[in-house]
């Protein structure tokens, strides 16, 4: 905006070098909604660090503040990643072109995808569009989001179509057309809009305008004008766009809806039809309600309320209360006793029992923490049950009165030596006070003898109650305290930082203080941007002696320029001239702290670096101000491949700061599998590393990211090495340097997986990422529901579990495929895993009916009758495990008796299952 001073932007993720401009790119207006309303009630509430310490989020534009009327609209399409800025800026009060407005329609509709880049685009001479939005101006008329007729009219040529301001009126009509409601608009076109311009509205507007109305989505100004040839803002665009979602049938990307089934440790856990996602909640997760344009606090989201979440990689960007009625039912009664899985309460005719798991919440009157066994026989409980999945499960179970006996940990929130009290807070954050007897001994760590009045507010304890009375306190470690600040200064023993009121603190740095940045995979701290005018906003956790033990970036200022040109490099003022891929110059100095490398290789001589900086030369700059934070000569891009022009013989990257790079077409391409490949067989928006040539004009390969399921077929932990299968082939691979997980995400060894089980490997080219072990799901069939598209399994091992497949099902039976549910049975037996590309494998187990002969316990194997003396498939060795059953009693072998009536199934030619008839 003309007349303001250009501000920096705070950024929230990084790579393990440098951090990276989020939603920064060329300036194409990629969404949001738009209300024609142009004002709206400021903001002022927060977002949350996490849910023990809430502090301030930022937002995804410096333009746009906390409290700007269309804030919410921009923040939550952004997170969509239907909107997009230009260098953290989104320009709110710009005026929106009608080409711009397309390509926002099509990203509401989901469309863009479609879109031809690959040719030439031909229009009429006099239908004048910039090039870049050409194609999608086609894809729009196909789509009947535009009217050929009209907008090609004589009088609608005289200027440029594309560059033309939109009018709200014009808006209006593209909006009613992208959520398919011309019909609606048809049949009120001959009403007036019932604004007092309506004589200024063009004719065949009238119609949309009016539908737009009735949906709620335009509001009149000020003297019930509704100014149909007004320019409509990008913000009035993305609050218009984002109200529209209400009306529109489409599934979002990255946007999920379900009720909250657990908020806890930075966590919120989402509950959708019988399946769950866990999100993280960070520092920059904004919270909204569905009724409501202000932010709300972290404080106002409830579990157990309905909420949508909008999130890439299970971080949750954008969080929306859409039902803030907690769905559980309280249920008051006298605790009687309690069982494995079950709490029993006495009722006149006996007693009533509920189901509880690993999962429900034990407290005690106050909210602390305890175990199911120390709840004592006629206190009064509260049973919490929720009322969201069907299942009525049993989330939390409280003491509201009766003897407590516990141990627990917490920070002293006070001593009163009269009273004879301590007032502890808990690890969940509640506050609760017992008494002490005459003659209680109070424990350090370090088992020396303390007096009630040694102890310290803040101190961290592990306490000990029996019959709501302390018994032992015993002291953890002393008081812990947070700061935050930006960094100015950073030595190998001292870190210096500027506090909000400009303040600045020196700390002494711990042995060993634990480093967070989020984004960053094992940051030290030679990774913290310490600058005076721009370093790193932290927050530092001082121990009891003052003492730095832990440093967490929250946010940081830089500008970061890849693939920038070199213009000039002066050895002598260590001044770096260079020129983005826009075309615009920059400036900045390199000093004995920046980060350097040439050609993939650290270096660390400014004048070694120097020859390296030559004019013409391709390089990677941070910067924070002008002070550069690291200087790369460019060895390859990572990114997304977003377009492939044959005519040009080149393609298309967009890296992870939205910044677009055109290259030549690569000398080969490194898929994981395949071969003799082109960039013509690399498929649009994947993930892609284009290396470059020593003369960095040509990209010497480009490796796209793939993922492949494998099955472990040999397993040497001592050698570190799998054999793997898939698609017929095996090949080998080498875990020691490979990140390997479990199906929940936790970290993993080989030794972990067995033989049988599937992987999914993560590759760069031909090279392997990581590894992550795969759920598999083996049991029976109890259920199958086709028109629901449920299934319900019976594991062997993990009791029975609901699944609902996403994302297609492949059922392979006797080696056929099928793709429906109705063609399982629940006589079937079956394996279930997600494969690599999300789609569901159902695999039915073989299955085999015998008379029973006897056991053989010396090899392990049962026999049966033969049917003949050819009949040579009459031995089997018994699996691990076997389940050996009659309907629900399990059996032992050696209880099978001749001539019984058997049927084996068979897990890839071992014996899992022996029914008895």
């Amino acid at each position: 905006m003309s007349g303001q001073k250009r501000s920096k932007r705070s950024i929230h993720t990084y790579s393990s070098k440098a951090a990276t401009v989020i939603l920064a790119g060329t300036m194409v207006l990629g969404g949001a909604a738009s209300a024609f309303a142009d004002t709206a009630a400021p903001v002022t509430t927060s977002a949350v660090t996490n849910v023990t310490a809430p502090a301030a989020a930022a937002g995804i534009f410096t333009d746009v503040k906390s409290g700007f009327w269309a804030e919410k609209h921009i923040y939550k399409l952004a997170s969509q990643g239907i909107v997009v800025g230009n260098n953290g800026l989104f320009r709110p009060g710009d005026s929106v072109t009608q080409q711009e407005a397309v390509l926002m329609a099509l990203r509401f509709m989901k469309l863009q995808g479609n879109v031809n880049t690959g040719t030439d685009v031909v229009l009429p001479t006099d239908f004048k569009v910039t090039n870049y939005y050409k194609p999608y101006v086609v894809l729009a008329f196909q789509q009947g989001l535009l009217d050929k007729t009209v907008e090609m009219a004589a009088d609608n040529l005289k200027t440029s179509w594309g560059e033309r301001k939109a009018s709200r009126e014009w808006v209006a009509e593209l909006l009613i057309r992208a959520l398919g409601k011309n019909a609606d608009a048809a049949a009120v076109s001959s009403q007036p809009t019932g604004f007092a311009d309506d004589a200024k509205v063009t004719a065949n507007k009238r119609g949309y305008i009016k539908t737009a109305v009735d949906l709620g989505l335009a509001n009149g100004l000020d003297g019930n004008r509704f100014d149909p040839q007004g320019a409509v803002t990008r913000a009035q665009l993305a609050t218009f766009f984002s109200r529209a979602e209400a009306h529109n049938t489409l599934d979002y990307d990255n946007t999920v809806k379900g009720s909250i089934s657990a908020l806890q440790n930075g966590k919120l856990t989402l509950y959708n039809n019988g399946r769950t996602t866990v999100f993280d909640l960070t520092y920059s997760t904004a919270y909204f309600t569905s009724t409501s344009e202000t932010r709300i606090n972290f404080s106002d989201i409830k579990p157990y309320t309905k909420v949508t979440v909008i999130g890439v990689t299970y971080n949750a960007a954008y969080v929306e209360v859409t039902d803030p009625a907690q769905q559980v039912q309280t249920i008051e009664g006298v605790f009687a006793k309690i069982t494995p899985g079950t709490i029993w309460l006495d009722s006149p005719t006996g007693y009533d029992q509920y189901s509880y798991d690993g999962s429900t919440s034990f407290v005690d009157v106050n909210g602390a923490v305890i175990t199911p066994a120390s709840i004592t026989a006629a206190s009064k409980v509260s049973l919490l049950r929720e009322t969201y999945s069907g299942a009525g499960k049993l989330v939390k179970v409280q003491v509201t009165s009766g003897i407590v006996n516990k141990t627990a940990t917490g920070t002293i929130q006070s001593v009163d030596t009269t009273a004879k009290s301590i007032t502890f807070k808990t690890a969940d954050g509640a506050t609760e006070s017992f008494k002490w007897e005459d003659g209680t001994t109070l424990f350090s760590s370090q088992s020396s003898v303390l007096l009630p009045a040694d102890l310290k507010v803040g101190a961290s304890v592990k306490y000990s109650v029996k019959d709501n009375m302390i018994r032992s306190v015993d002291v953890t470690s002393g008081v812990e305290r947070t700061v935050q600040g930006a960094i100015t200064e950073l030595t190998s023993s001292t870190v210096v930082y500027k506090k909000s009121d400009g303040t600045r603190e020196v700390k002494l740095l711990g042995s060993t203080p634990a480093i967070v940045i989020p984004g960053v995979t094992t940051p030290v701290i030679g990774d913290l941007i310490a600058d005076a005018s721009a370093g790193d906003n932290v927050q530092i956790t001082l121990n009891s002696s003052d003492q730095v033990t832990k440093i967490e970036v929250l946010s940081r200022q830089i500008d970061q320029f890849t693939g920038a040109t070199v213009v000039d490099y002066s050895v002598k003022t260590q001044l770096l001239t260079v020129m983005d891929s826009s075309g615009k110059a920059h400036l900045v100095k390199l000093d004995t702290t920046t980060k350097l490398a040439s050609d993939g290789v650290a270096n660390t001589s400014l004048t070694n670096m120097g020859y390296a900086l030559t004019e013409g030369r391709k390089v990677d700059v941070v910067a924070a101000g002008q002070r550069a934070i690291s200087v790369e000569t460019s060895s390859k891009y990572d990114g997304t491949l977003t377009a492939v022009s044959t005519t040009n013989k080149t393609m298309t990257i967009k890296l992870s700061n939205g910044q677009l790079l055109t290259l030549p077409y690569p000398q080969s391409v490194d898929i994981y599998g395949r071969s003799n490949l082109a960039i013509t067989d690399v498929a649009l928006n994947s993930a892609v590393t284009a290396v470059l040539a020593g003369n960095q004009n040509v990209v010497s390969v480009l490796r796209v990211n793939s993922s492949v399921q494998f099955e472990i077929i040999t397993l040497d932990a001592a050698a570190n090495k799998l054999g793997v299968k898939w698609s017929g082939v095996t090949s080998e691979l080498y875990t020691l340097t490979l990140p390997m997980t479990g199906d929940t995400g936790q970290s993993i060894k080989i030794s972990d997986l067995k033989v049988g089980d599937f992987v999914n490997a993560s590759f760069n080219g031909s090279t392997p990422l990581s590894l992550q072990a795969v759920k598999l799901s083996t049991g029976q069939l109890t259920a199958v529901n086709a028109s629901t598209g449920t299934l319900t399994v019976k594991d062997y091992k993990a009791g029975t579990q609901t699944i609902t497949p996403t994302g297609g099902v492949k059922i392979i039976r006797d080696g056929s495929t099928a793709t429906t549910l109705g063609s399982l049975t629940t006589a079937d037996r079956v394996e279930v895993r997600k494969d690599s590309d999300g789609s569901t494998i159902i695999r039915v187990l073989s299955q085999q009916s015998h008379a029973f002969s006897r056991y053989e316990s010396g090899t392990n194997e049962i026999l049966v009758k033969r049917a003949s003396l050819d009949d040579n498939n009459y031995r089997f060795a018994l699996g691990a495990n076997v389940y050996i059953h009659q309907g629900d009693t399990t059996l032992s072998v050696q209880s099978l008796k001749e001539n019984d009536n058997i049927i084996m199934y068979f897990n890839n030619n071992i014996l899992v299952e022996i029914v008895k008839q």
